[in-house]
C-alpha cells in the first residue's frame, strides 16, 4: 500500500469525505466520545501538562541520543539470540522480511495492526512471494477482506465502516449468516482468526516502543491478537521505526501511560505486552527465531530539522480525535495512511510534497491538535512550517502566486488600495445575496461553498470616519 493511498487530486478526495454522510456522523461520534474518555483519564492521572512536559522531555532526549539507544537497543536483542537489520529504505526492509519468509519457507503469516509496515507496503511485498498475509486486528482483517480499503484512523482503522457494512462483508466474503450484533460479528472474526493463528508458519508485529536497556520490545493492545501472533507462530519478526525506542522501562511506563489515556481513554488497554529475545528453556511459548528490522525511511533526515519533534509521535491519534477538519473530510481525504495533524505534518516529511503539498493546508490553525499532543509537537506551527517552504519553493498554484503579488502591489500603494477598497462593492455587487457573497468568483468559490463571507461595504471606515469628524464626533 505504502503512504500514499489513492490516486484522486486532494479536492476530490475532500469532495467525496464531504458528500460522505455515514463517516461523517461515525467520526463526529467517535471524537466526542474519544475526547470524553480522554479528559476523564487526564483527571484520574493528575496534573496532566505536568505529565506532558515529562513525555517531551523522554522523546526530545531519545531523539537527541538516538545513535547511542539504538545501539543499546541492537546489542541487548542480540545478546537476548535475536537479529537486528537497520534498513535505510522501504524496499531494503522489505528484502531482508521476504528474505526471512523464504528461508523459512513461510507460505502463511499472521501479522498484528502495524503502522510502519503499512508505509513499507509489506503485505504486498511477502504477497509478491507466495505468501498469505493475515492481519489480526479485527479493524485491519474487516478492511484487509473488504478489497483491501486503507485504514483511515491511525488506531480505528475501520472507523468509516458500520455494523451492516461488516455484516455484509463477512456475509460476502466469509459466508457469515448471523446478524450485524458487534458480539456476534466479533465471535465470527475470533473464529476465523484462531485457525490462521494455529497454522501460522511466520508471525510479524509493529513495535509501540522498543527499551534500549533489555533489548524488548513492547506491545499495546486491546484485542491480544499480537500475543498469538508472537506466542505460536515459530518465528517472529517486529518491524518499528527507528524512533519507537526509549531508554529504560521507566520511560515506558511513562509513555504507554500517556499514550492508553490519549489514544482510547483507558489507564491500560487490555494487554500491554513486552518480549525478550527468544524462547528460552522452561518457556512454554515464544519464537525460536526473533528478527527486529529497524527502519528510517526517511526518518533520519528529519533529524536536526525544524520538523524533528514530529518524530515524538507516540502514534496516539489525539490530534486526530479533535481535529475539526478530520470530523468533517475523514482519514481517506489525505491520502495517505497518517491521516490528521500528525499525517498532514509528517507525510511530506517521509515522502515529500509533490503529492502532498495540499496537506498542510487541510488545518484551521486552530491549534487544538497542538493542545491534545501528548508529548507536546507543535503541530499547527509545523503546519505553518511546511506552508512557508511550499511557497518559498513556488510549489503554489501560479494562480495563487499571482494573485499574492497583486494584492502586494496593491497594498503597497496608497493609491491602488484606495481605489480598490472605492471598487470592491460594485466588483462584488453579482456574486452578493442578503449582505453576503455567495458563490464567489476564482479562489472566493472554495469558501463562499461552504460558508458566508461577509459583502464589503459600500461606506468604507475612512469614509465613515472622516463624515463622523466633520459631523463634530468625538475621535
Amino acid at each position: 500500500m505504502g503512504i500514499k493511498i489513492g490516486d484522486p487530486a486532494f479536492s476530490k478526495r475532500v469532495e467525496e469525505g464531504l458528500g460522505n454522510s455515514f463517516m461523517r456522523q461515525a467520526v463526529t461520534g467517535a471524537q466526542e466520545r474519544l475526547k470524553t474518555s480522554k479528559s476523564k483519564a487526564e483527571e484520574e492521572l493528575g496534573d496532566w501538562e505536568e505529565w506532558r512536559n515529562l513525555s517531551e522531555e523522554i522523546r526530545t532526549h531519545t531523539l537527541e541520543n538516538i545513535d547511542y539507544y539504538l545501539h543499546q537497543l541492537s546489542e541487548n536483542v542480540t545478546k537476548h539470540g535475536g537479529h537486528v537489520f537497520f534498513a535505510q529504505t522501504a524496499e531494503e526492509a522489505n528484502a531482508y522480511i521476504k528474505q526471512v519468509a523464504q528461508d523459512k519457507q513461510a507460505k502463511k503469516v499472521v501479522k498484528s495492526k502495524s503502522m510502519v509496515t503499512e508505509e513499507i507496503s509489506m503485505n504486498d511485498a511477502l504477497e509478491s512471494i507466495g505468501c498469505d498475509v493475515v492481519e489480526t486486528d479485527l479493524g485491519e482483517y474487516i478492511l484487509q477482506i473488504d478489497d483491501h480499503d486503507p485504514p483511515s484512523h491511525i488506531v480505528a482503522p475501520a472507523l468509516h465502516k458500520n455494523k451492516e457494512q461488516i455484516r455484509d462483508t463477512f456475509k460476502e466474503k466469509k459466508g457469515y449468516t448471523k446478524t450485524e450484533n458487534p458480539q456476534e460479528l466479533t465471535l465470527f472474526a475470533r473464529e476465523q482468526l484462531r485457525k490462521e493463528f494455529l497454522s501460522a508458519d511466520l508471525g510479524i508485529t509493529g513495535c509501540n516502543f522498543a527499551v534500549a536497556e533489555s533489548g524488548s520490545v513492547s506491545l499495546v493492545t486491546n484485542e491480544g491478537n499480537a500475543r498469538l501472533a508472537t506466542a505460536l507462530p515459530k518465528t517472529q519478526i517486529t518491524v518499528m521505526g527507528m524512533e519507537r525506542v526509549v531508554p529504560t522501562w521507566e520511560e515506558l511506563d511513562i509513555l504507554v501511560s500517556m499514550l492508553c489515556r490519549s489514544a482510547v481513554g483507558q489507564k491500560l488497554t487490555s494487554y500491554v505486552t513486552g518480549l525478550t529475545g527468544i524462547r528460552e528453556e522452561g518457556d512454554i511459548d515464544g519464537p525460536e527465531e526473533f528478527h527486529l528490522v529497524i527502519v528510517d525511511n526517511g526518518r533520519s533526515k528529519i533529524l536536526g530539522t525544524e520538523f524533528q519533534a514530529a518524530l515524538h509521535c507516540i502514534r496516539c491519534a489525539a490530534c486526530i480525535n479533535v481535529c475539526p477538519i478530520y470530523r468533517h473530510v475523514g482519514g481517506h481525504s489525505y491520502g495517505s495512511i497518517y491521516p490528521g495533524p500528525i499525517g498532514a505534518v509528517l507525510t511530506p516529511l517521509l515522502e515529500g510534497y509533490d503529492d502532498h503539498k495540499d496537506l498542510p493546508y487541510a488545518s484551521s490553525l486552530c491549534a487544538a491538535c497542538t493542545d491534545a499532543c501528548p508529548v507536546k509537537i507543535p503541530l499547527h506551527e509545523m503546519l505553518i512550517q511546511h506552508r512557508r517552504i511550499i511557497a518559498e519553493e513556488k510549489r503554489t498554484p501560479k494562480t495563487e502566486a499571482l494573485a499574492m503579488k497583486g494584492f502586494g502591489v496593491g497594498v503597497s500603494s496608497p493609491t491602488l488600495y484606495k481605489m480598490g477598497t472605492k471598487m470592491a462593492p460594485m466588483m462584488m455587487f453579482p456574486f452578493v445575496k442578503d449582505g453576503a457573497i455567495v458563490k464567489g468568483p476564482g479562489p472566493l468559490k472554495g469558501w463562499t461553498d461552504v460558508r458566508d463571507m461577509p459583502a464589503p461595504s459600500k461606506e468604507r471606515f475612512r469614509d465613515w470616519y472622516a463624515t463622523r469628524n466633520k459631523g463634530g464626533g468625538q475621535a
